[in-house]
């Protein structure tokens, strides 16, 4: 097969400025596409690690940058596919897919010829005189050959191209499996008692689910955050609420052919077997070899450094929340599905608002134009909304992004309501990275092809969709990844936009968050949705002081799923993984009134793929990094200071992985940070 069996949709990008024909991509020509597509690529890297002349950073290095254009677009519209608009089709071949690809890159990183010709290079690198990008880009491949076994002696080479390709099929499994529960449960309701407590934008948001399930004019609960998160803080029913979340925390775990507890024993069993074949002593070791943690000892280190504080305030808070029990006259502990709706209680009483009276002022559409407005104030950067474009889904918004000069630096695509097609949660990804590189077809680099995911609750038709203070956060966390593509501004694909280390690549993301609250910003763009009145003074007033309420929580929450990864990846094969859950949680104290953030079988960030194995602390160690960085600005007196934003733009969001993190940070700052501003902003330093 060649590569003129590649579908000419999948990668011959021809819609506006570059981008896909959505319109014309078909799913049953992605297989063929792929064989012709790894086909291909592997005959642009034989034909690299065939090349009799003496090897050189442009004929080895550039060319291996270069490499593989038609598998990169193949692959994007692929997985970006899978992950926000799937079916069975999809589903299907994504289950053989994933271990091809593994077998493909595995079988480049084990090739003899092709790792002499890196190996020659890195070890010759001080006399080639070499930028320091290219240096960075060098260190990569050779790095990333080391890892794939290339040292390695012939079968433990195949043994772990094996383990490669097994945990590919694994992750992928993992992940429909979460997805497939999220999609089957559903909870349906009728008017009357069992909607008490629930405000207006979530009967709607129900409502609506319930629709694009077939039964209109009833309520559907389901399992995605946008209305399990609101129907846990705000419904008056318990019963219904624990039956809702105990399917919530069930995902994965169901005993049948979506349970992930046999893909987490097998995972965990290949995960420590690769890293011995590498020669590390666990995974966690592996993992953390080329981050700015290192160790798992730096990771741990600092984990219960916030544990010990985060789980001695969340037990401050549920005495709060206990005596609210009291004073109703109820009976019972606080247990897990009752945190949320008397924490909800708890803060009316406290800073005299709730969720409900907030939503109105926070809608899509104004935290979207906040969005764009901060990159403008920030980095000079402008969005214009383009109608008409072919996508991938009636709900996806296209976007150039233009600088001062009116010049075109990017596309932005956003997708942002829940739908039964798209895995839980919120990201960026990238259709095409940004680079400087000369190409096949004569011009000279790309611009960079961004989009981000998200899954707010749909409104009913001619309706605002209306967030909570959390879905505006991620709103402006995700745009924080886009604009580290979206900024790039480097030579070499291999370290463009969000290529970094995983505990350096939050720091865009997280840092961006900041400037949702920036008194400005919310007085502005928090308008009522019926009113267009900005948000009272008072109202704002008490938002800002309750930024660190129900803090101890929210800690706990994140920090024992992260506890919980770095135990699972520090040990050899386990073979109760629950039981490991269970024991680590015993041991670190876990309240019995919170649970896991993401509990083992429905982990997607350690087990569907290993993008985060070993690597959730990463939020916080970026978090650790972001408080500071806030800092940099809130210390000039001006959350928009020009110059500091300036500084910001080049050595945090425009040079992606062409400098080392630790020397990328301290050229902005002038240091590396303590925790002291992280558990300052969480309310946690006393």
């Amino acid at each position: 097969m060649t590569e003129t069996s590649i579908d000419p949709a999948l990668v011959e990008w021809t819609g506006l400025n570059g981008l896909p024909r959505f319109d014309l991509v078909k799913d049953d020509a992605f297989a063929a596409s792929f064989d012709a597509a790894l086909a291909a690529h592997e005959a642009e890297i034989d034909a690299i690690a065939n090349n009799p002349d003496v090897p050189t950073f442009e004929n080895t290095v550039v060319a291996l940058e270069t490499a593989g254009d038609a598998l990169s677009r193949v692959s994007a519209l692929f997985w970006s596919r899978a992950g926000a608009n799937t079916n069975d089709t999809i589903q299907t071949l994504e289950r053989a897919i994933a271990p091809k690809m593994s077998r493909h890159y595995s079988k480049i990183g084990t090739n003899a010829a092709l790792f002499k010709r890196i190996d020659a290079l890195w070890e010759g690198r001080a006399g080639l005189n070499l930028s320091l990008e290219q240096v960075r880009v060098l260190e990569r491949h050779w790095k990333g050959f080391v890892k794939s076994g290339a040292k390695l002696e012939k079968p433990e080479q195949a043994r772990l191209s094996t383990i490669n390709e097994t945990l590919a099929g694994l992750g992928a499994k993992f992940g429909q499996n979460v997805l497939a529960d999220e999609k089957n449960w559903v909870l349906f309701l009728d008017e009357g008692e069992a909607l008490d407590g629930l405000p207006d934008f979530l009967k709607d948001a129900m409502a609506a689910a319930a629709r694009e399930r077939g039964e209109d004019g009833r309520y559907a609960v389901t399992l995605s955050r946008s209305i399990i998160e609101p129907f846990l803080t705000f419904s008056a029913r318990r019963e219904l609420r624990e039956q809702a979340f105990r399917a919530w925390v069930a995902r994965g775990e169901n005993a049948g052919e979506t349970d992930n507890l046999g893909i987490v024993k097998d995972t965990l069993a290949l995960r420590s077997e690769k890293a011995g074949l590498l020669g590390y002593e666990n995974f966690a070791a592996l993992k953390l070899d080329n981050t700015m943690a290192k160790t798992p000892e730096a990771v741990n280190g600092l984990l219960m450094q916030v544990w010990e504080k985060a789980v001695a305030r969340a037990r401050e808070e549920e005495a709060e929340l206990a005596d609210l029990i009291a004073e109703e006259g109820r009976n019972h502990e606080v247990m897990p599905w009752d945190w949320r709706y008397y924490a909800e209680k708890l803060r009316a009483k406290k800073f005299n608002f709730s969720e409900a009276e907030l939503k109105p002022y926070l809608q899509l559409e104004k935290i979207i134009d906040a969005c764009f407005d901060v990159a403008e104030r920030l980095f000079g950067i402008r969005a214009v909304e383009k109608k008409g474009v072919p996508v991938y889904h009636p709900d996806v918004r296209v976007f150039e992004i233009r600088d001062r000069d009116d010049r075109l630096v990017a596309m932005f695509l956003g997708d942002y309501f829940a739908r039964s097609s798209k895995r839980s949660g919120a990201w960026m990804s990238s259709y095409q990275s940004q680079h400087r590189l000369p190409l096949a077809n004569g011009s000279v680099g790309e611009i960079p092809i961004i989009y981000n995911v998200c899954n707010f609750a749909k409104p009913a038709e001619g309706k605002p969709a209306l967030l909570s203070l959390d879905d505006a956060r991620t709103l402006f966390h995700e745009f924080g990844h886009a604009l580290h593509g979206m900024l790039s501004d480097v030579t070499y694909p291999s370290v463009s936009g969000t290529g970094v280390s995983r505990d350096f690549v939050e720091l865009p993301s997280q840092l961006y968050e900041h400037w949702l609250t920036v008194p400005e910003i919310l007085t502005r763009y928090a308008v009522h949705y019926q009113t267009g009145e900005p948000m009272p003074q008072a109202l704002l007033d008490k938002v800002l002081a309750a930024r660190t309420f129900n803090s101890g929580f929210a800690t706990v929450e994140f920090t024992s799923s992260a506890l919980v990864d770095m135990a699972f990846h520090t040990r050899g094969p386990v073979e109760d993984p629950m039981a490991v859950q269970a024991e680590v949680l015993d041991k670190i104290g876990l309240p019995k009134s919170i649970v896991m953030r993401h509990a083992t079988p429905h982990f997607q960030h350690g087990f569907s793929g290993d993008g985060y194995s070993a690597g959730y602390y990463s939020y916080m160690w970026s978090e650790v990094l972001d408080a500071d960085a806030f800092s940099a600005f809130t210390e000039t007196g001006d959350a928009f200071n020009p110059q500091m934003a300036e500084r910001l733009k080049t050595y945090i969001y425009s040079v992606g992985g062409s400098v080392d993190p630790e020397d990328a940070y301290k050229a902005f700052r002038g240091k590396l940070p303590s925790p002291e501003a992280m558990l300052e902003k969480k309310g946690l330093a006393a």
